[in-house]
């Protein structure tokens, strides 16, 4: 499993809405509230061999009210 960390920036007064969505898919492990540029932050993981774009794009952000997307790949825990 490859794990990804991505931001979004909802549309004005959709982040609870968004939210509600994606942790009804239940895709992420973890899932916080942010202050600044973005306005939440997802903690998920990707299976092994899956495309990640392809994944995220089918799995996540075809939800209404998203506007923006900024994925942090992992590579090694410390």
């Amino acid at each position: 499993m490859n794990c990804v960390f991505i931001q979004l920036r909802c549309e004005p007064g959709k982040t609870y809405e968004v939210a509600d969505a994606i942790y009804e898919r239940e895709i992420v492990s973890e899932m916080y509230s942010t202050s600044g540029e973005f306005d939440l932050m997802l903690k998920l993981y990707v299976p092994e061999g899956q495309d990640i774009g392809k994944y995220l794009n089918d799995t996540l952000l075809d939800i209404p009210g998203i506007r923006r997307s900024l994925t942090t790949l992992t590579f090694k825990a410390f």
